[in-house]
């Protein structure tokens, strides 16, 4: 009877732990692989759009005047742009606070034919944004204000 040396069971047991992690690993990325959503602008987008079906973000301005309310009342359409290319966006929720006509936005969700169909919207604001509250603040007030808060 032959019995394997100790040294020999501590290689086994190191390589038998890396094909497990290694497995591991590439399980989880093949499981992920499906829910990365791609970021595309408009102009991405209409040159080479995604297949249908497939979570993708698409970012840009929203188009002045293109925010149309359906008569559900919770349903919204609008046109996404970069300036070179528009998406018309349908959504149907809550929008954000900060969502306007002229404002960036990242809309996340799935093309439908020629529309992309929003599941969350995430609206941006520009460098200057100030909180409505503090908005007819003069500097000094806005800087006492937050002093009180610390």
């Amino acid at each position: 009877m032959s019995s394997i040396k100790p040294k020999h069971q501590r290689l086994v047991l190191i390589v038998f732990a890396l094909v497990a992690l290694v497995g591991a690993g590439l399980l989880a990325a093949y499981a992920l692989k499906n829910q990365a959503a791609y970021f595309y602008a408009p102009s991405e987008l209409a040159a080479k759009p995604p297949e249908t079906g497939r979570a993708i973000r698409l970012g840009g301005m929203v188009e002045r005047g293109s925010i149309k309310t359906m008569p559900d009342g919770v349903t919204i359409n609008f046109l996404v742009s970069d300036g070179k290319a528009k998406v018309p966006v349908r959504f149907t929720g809550i929008t954000p606070e900060l969502f306007v006509e002229g404002s960036g936005v990242v809309a996340e969700g799935r093309m439908a034919g020629t529309t992309f169909v929003a599941d969350n919207l995430l609206a941006k604001h520009d460098e200057k944004y100030v909180p409505r509250e503090m908005k007819n603040m003069t500097t000094a007030e806005a800087k006492a204000v937050i002093a009180e808060t610390k």
